[in-house]
């Protein structure tokens, strides 16, 4: 347990603008929530003589420190799509707009390279008109790009756009890129509020409960599971093997498993496995019940693959394919055995993270990008709004990117997809023992 979490968030000075927001909804400077809600936990911080650590409650302030009038603002988006990107993008605009008054939002095109001026693109001027209705519509009307940008030349554009309020949409590697731009206007002495907005469907990133896109992502996968399952059951010895998303983070597989218990195996990078104990235990599946449901995240398995070593723009290590490696090695595995088998496989993953929101998602996206104007009218900087324990806060970026979030293999969620699948608890070194009917 980590009792030296520090959620202190970085403000640029004294909130002393009257907010034009109406209505008396304020939040406290004050307000705050617990990280820890388990009473064991707190017991102990408190045994050591510390106080628990807490986290700032996001909401609008009664006092901003942002002239609105005067304030310019900007909204980038990085990295890969996810479902709610465009919902994000016009909340944003018109709460700017209409709670606060701010009339010049700008939307810096194809990630961090619409900071570069080497790259030549040009932003788009986004007014509540541009973006009446784009929540309609998957991926984002910005446009996205992986890989970092000299801050010092990004720095320059907000600069030159009289930009003081900048919004990051993205995961851990555009967090990194957004506390660099911190740094550097910090370094300027410039009044510049740099404010994240988790963003990636994998839902991987440290200390926020939930990211945006996730939910819309594990609804779309139960269609391919429920496709998975209607193959394996209509013929003898079926098999369905249904490949997400999922670098570093199993969450996506993990829940999709839970929203669909026709699901026999669920395989995550947390959990390593050993693919003759696997075999055995898809054979007495088989044998048993004649059929049977895979679910693989695409980081599962690494070790099983020769890897390249190459990096994408991210910086990311490039995977090898788990989905096609288990495809073939399944097949080739029961014809040695002699065993007919009729293996459907399918990959969705592409079309999971273009889709638009769902209606539970869209909302989650336009409270997400209120909290975030909030803040940044708040004098807020070098963070990031999260989620935790139903409750939106403020997360510094430090935290969020100082670890991946990741399943637990000895917690609640992954004894709840052992126990929905009836696979064998230890699928890397045990005798298989036999599954579920």
């Amino acid at each position: 347990m980590n009792m030296d979490l520090d959620f202190s968030i970085d403000r640029l000075g004294d909130c002393l603008v009257p907010s034009p927001m109406p209505g008396s909804g304020f939040v406290s400077d004050e307000e705050a929530i617990l990280y820890h809600n388990n009473w064991s936990e707190i017991q102990g911080l408190l045994a050591a003589g510390k106080a628990p650590p807490v986290m700032e409650v996001a909401g609008p302030r009664e006092r901003i420190f942002f002239d609105p009038s005067r304030l310019k603002a900007g909204i980038v988006t990085c990295g890969g799509l996810c479902p709610g990107l465009n919902n994000v993008i016009r909340a944003i605009v018109l709460s700017l707009y209409h709670h606060y008054g701010v009339t010049t939002v700008y939307g810096f095109r194809y990630g961090y390279e619409g900071l570069s001026r080497r790259f030549g693109h040009g932003p788009l001027e986004l007014t509540p008109a541009a973006v009446n209705d784009i929540h309609e519509f998957g991926g984002t009307i910005l446009g996205s790009s992986r890989g970092p940008q000299d801050p010092a030349d990004m720095v320059d554009t907000l600069e030159r756009f009289q930009v003081n309020l900048l919004f990051t949409l993205g995961g851990d590697g555009t967090l990194r890129g957004a506390q660099a731009i911190h740094q550097e206007a910090a370094r300027r002495g410039l009044n510049l509020a740099v404010i994240g907005i988790p963003k990636t469907i994998d839902n991987d990133i440290s200390f926020i409960q939930t990211t945006f896109g996730f939910e819309t992502a594990v609804a779309e996968a139960k269609r391919s599971t429920n496709g998975a399952h209607s193959e394996a059951v209509g013929a003898r010895n079926g098999i369905g093997l249904v490949k997400l998303m999922g670098r570093d983070s199993g969450f996506i597989a993990a829940f999709s498993v839970l929203v669909d218990n026709q699901v026999n195996f669920c395989l995550v990078p947390e959990v390593p496995f050993n693919l003759e104990v696997f075999f055995q235990a898809l054979k007495q599946r088989l044998e048993r019940r004649g059929h049977a449901v895979i679910v693989v995240a695409e980081g599962a398995g690494q070790d099983l693959l020769a890897g390249t070593g190459e990096r994408d723009a991210s910086g990311n290590l490039k995977h090898g394919d788990i989905g096609l490696f288990l495809r073939d090695r399944i097949k080739a595995y029961f014809k040695e055995n002699r065993v007919d088998i009729n293996l459907k496989y399918i990959d969705p993953s592409y079309t999971i993270r273009s889709l638009p929101a769902n209606p539970r998602d869209s909302a989650f996206c336009l409270l997400l990008a209120h909290s975030a104007v909030h803040a940044g009218l708040a004098g807020r900087t070098n963070m990031v709004v999260g989620f935790w324990n139903n409750t939106f806060t403020h997360v510094p970026i430090s935290l969020a990117v100082s670890s991946r979030k990741k399943i637990d293999p000895h917690g609640r969620l992954w004894n709840s997809v052992v126990a929905s699948t009836g696979q064998p608890l230890d699928l890397n070194s045990n005798p298989a023992p036999e599954t579920k009917e």
